[in-house]
């Protein structure tokens, strides 16, 4: 979406929302864990989260809109974020990225659903020391469900390490999506070429082009999240344990099939458009041969029919007592010997 017309010429650091128009109020979600306790509750009320935060906790402070930028700048305040942080926050445009500050790190990158249709939603993870801040936009889709599950029953690894790996496993959680959103993409891609081969026909073409959008926007989100994921693993910060690292090295490769399957979905598609521009030109042209030997055919006949169709007295073979029959056998005489050379060429 493009940026508002207020934003031209702000100073660095302004925030300004540019996504859809949004009233309802931003829901705050507190979840405070070690390996034995565990706490989570919802707030609409800044202070009222704050208030409630433990210390000697591991702390993740789930922020469900960014369609209020003064509540994300008083979050910028207390945890002393950067403006420029904050400004990419409530840019629903911004590209993956991450980002090494003094005292926290940020990784940015879009939240990926598909129901008809790709939808995404922009997705900031902000890693502080023994704190997480995620901020998302509410657009139906969440991912991070099973990361919840993880916390509350305390499956997995997350409740024993610490706000790292917490940050590794809501990226994760994400990239997980990805592989859901690209299987239902790939079944599409399957109906999409069974119709063409069957029936070429407007509607798939239709599909089809959506469907070569929708592979152009994933490559566009997904070739910078592999450029993130590295930048973090060589990140110098102390924010990030030397022990985290294997689990990003193991996102980035999943990363990398992820682009590998979104670049053989594209070429599939592109040949799927090359078939479909194939089957309409060889209909046409098959169109074409039988116009073109239905004239082979009739063009001597015509000539004949012509030429005693003249006005003429002194043609002989108008007074000739059989003819017409003559006429009629020269033409179908004619008619055959074409259509025994056209067979016999096989051109028809």
């Amino acid at each position: 979406m493009a940026l508002n017309s207020q934003n031209i010429g702000a100073p660095p650091g302004t925030l300004f929302y540019n996504g859809e128009v949004r009233t309802e109020p931003v829901k705050i979600t507190l979840i405070e864990f070690n390996e034995t306790e565990y706490f989570e509750d919802e707030y609409y009320n800044l202070e009222d989260c704050i208030s409630h935060v433990k210390p000697n906790m591991v702390k993740w402070i789930n922020v469900g809109g960014i369609h209020k930028p003064d509540l994300v700048e008083q979050i910028g305040k207390i945890y002393n974020i950067h403006p420029l942080t904050l400004e990419d926050i409530v840019h629903i445009d911004q590209r993956p990225k991450f980002e090494d500050y003094e005292h926290y790190v940020i990784a940015m990158m879009k939240m990926i659903s598909y129901s008809s249709q790709v939808d995404s939603e922009q997705l900031a993870i902000i890693l502080l020391d023994n704190t997480v801040i995620s901020f998302q936009e509410p657009h139906g889709g969440d991912a991070f469900d099973i990361i919840r599950n993880r916390l509350r029953t305390a499956k997995g690894r997350v409740r024993k390490l610490g706000a790292d790996y917490l940050a590794y496993a809501l990226m994760d959680a994400v990239v997980d999506c990805y592989f859901t959103c690209i299987e239902k993409i790939g079944d599409k891609v399957e109906e999409i070429e069974e119709d063409i081969i069957n029936s070429s026909d407007k509607k798939s073409l239709l599909e089809l082009y959506h469907l070569k959008r929708e592979m152009i926007y994933l490559r566009k989100q997904v070739w910078p999240l592999r450029d993130m994921i590295n930048n973090m693993v060589r990140s110098e910060t102390n924010l990030i344990n030397p022990s985290t690292d294997i689990y990003l090295r193991d996102l980035n490769d999943h990363v990398t099939r992820i682009i590998d399957t979104v670049e053989t979905y594209r070429d599939l598609l592109s040949g799927i458009m090359d078939i479909y521009l194939s089957t309409n030109a060889n209909k046409m042209n098959e169109v074409m041969k039988v116009l073109t030997i239905m004239s082979s055919i009739f063009i001597p006949v015509t000539f004949i029919v012509g030429v005693y169709g003249m006005n003429f007295e002194n043609m002989p073979e108008l007074k000739t007592q059989n003819g017409y029959y003559l006429i009629w056998g020269i033409m179908l005489s004619v008619i055959l010997g074409l259509l025994f050379y056209f067979k016999k060429k096989k051109w028809m």
